[in-house]
């Protein structure tokens, strides 16, 4: 790729950042980072659900090369060879909708590099000039090394032309970096209204770890789940099973576990090279739906547990709304024969989930933490 088209697309990632930045740095909120991690994080919620979308309509190659579009920095530029390939196959992975819904989701995700970047130089400058805890660098630097990571495995997506376990990766690289951002949001807002020691006896730090393990194992298993639905996406397995709550007609339809969790491979192939068998998608696509039993076990209990807390308990209902939507836009997309819409929300939903299960985890850990710190909460 030529380098005016590399700098060309170097200002286009700043052009998608500028406006959120102006926002923040012309808004009337005082704690200017603060309000720039938050909007990171939704900013980065919505790529995740585009992304979503960008896999979800076949679009994953709508450029075939990475970072252009055969080597230009936007589609326009490259109409000559998208018009091409369409010629060819109308409905391939290459057409003029699907080359622009890739190129704005690669857009998007470099105005989200470069904000990532001004948290960290932020970060950095405050750090060294005031030292206070507010902009103490790690996570920021933490964020550079995984959005860095993260850019990595979208070339690869691309370049590997959409290997299974390339994409499901790159989806949890996402996740994770949304989960990350949310974690420093919850640090900012911790230090400007930091939580109360608690001498309530149901507050105590014995019966807030409870809680706390809970929450951890929810992490765990909405990251499991997430890594299986990213599983059945990438190997378009999410009709392999087209009735709830039987598959087939049966509890227990015939599956491949060998050939569908088979990790390194190609697209629609096994490891040897011949076409996956269809009952390995099925394999792919039970797996995914009776896992959701575990979380939505884990999950409620931890619902449970966490609306007996004043503190808790509306992050609590939250959680418990998420989860039933998610529910039901997961058996919607069986029963209604993978609607786009309703498997878009879906893939928020779980975005969602990520997001709710983490502050919820750093909200109960800041909790322990400053009774730890007062004898009368012990």
């Amino acid at each position: 790729m030529e380098a005016s088209s590399l700098l060309q697309l170097a200002l286009m990632g700043l052009l998608v950042a500028i406006l959120p930045l102006s926002m923040v740095w012309m808004s009337s909120d005082p704690n200017k980072f603060r309000k720039l991690v938050w909007v990171a994080v939704f900013l980065t919620f919505d790529l995740i659900v585009f992304g979503g979308f960008t896999r979800l309509t076949d679009s994953g190659l709508g450029c075939p090369d990475w970072p252009g579009c055969y080597g230009m920095a936007n589609p326009f530029l490259a109409h000559e060879q998208i018009a091409a390939a369409e010629a060819l196959m109308p409905t391939g992975p290459v057409t003029r909708v699907k080359a622009w819904i890739e190129m704005i989701h690669r857009y998007l995700a470099m105005g989200i590099g470069v904000i990532i970047m001004a948290l960290l130089i932020t970060a950095i400058v405050q750090w060294r000039k005031t030292r206070a805890q507010a902009f103490k660098p790690g996570i920021p630097l933490a964020l550079f090394v995984f959005v860095c990571i993260q850019g990595a495995f979208g070339a690869w997506t691309v370049t590997l032309k959409l290997q299974p376990v390339i994409v499901t990766i790159h989806l949890l690289l996402g996740m994770g970096l949304l989960a990350l951002l949310a974690w420093l949001g919850g640090r900012e807002d911790f230090l400007m209204h930091p939580p109360q020691p608690s001498s309530d006896r149901q507050n105590d730090s014995a019966g807030l770890r409870g809680i706390r393990t809970l929450a951890i194992l929810a992490a765990v298993v909405v990251t499991a789940q997430i890594a299986l639905g990213g599983w059945v996406s990438t190997n378009y397995a999410t009709l392999a099973c087209d009735e709830f709550p039987l598959c087939d007609g049966r509890v227990v339809p015939e599956m491949d576990f060998e050939h569908g969790f088979h990790l390194w491979r190609e697209l629609g192939k096994t490891a040897a090279g011949h076409y996956l068998p269809f009952s390995a998608l099925v394999a792919i696509h039970w797996v995914h739906r009776n896992f959701a039993i575990v979380v939505v076990a884990v999950l409620g209990l931890l619902i449970w547990r966490a609306r007996r807390h004043a503190w808790l308990a509306k992050h609590a209902r939250w959680l418990a709304i998420v989860l039933f939507v998610q529910l039901l836009t997961g058996i919607a997309t069986v029963y209604l024969d993978f609607p786009l819409a309703i498997a878009v929300m879906h893939n928020a939903g779980a975005a969602l989930l990520v997001l709710l299960v983490t502050m919820l985890n750093y909200r109960v850990k800041q909790q322990i933490d400053v009774n730890r710190l007062n004898p009368a909460a012990r």
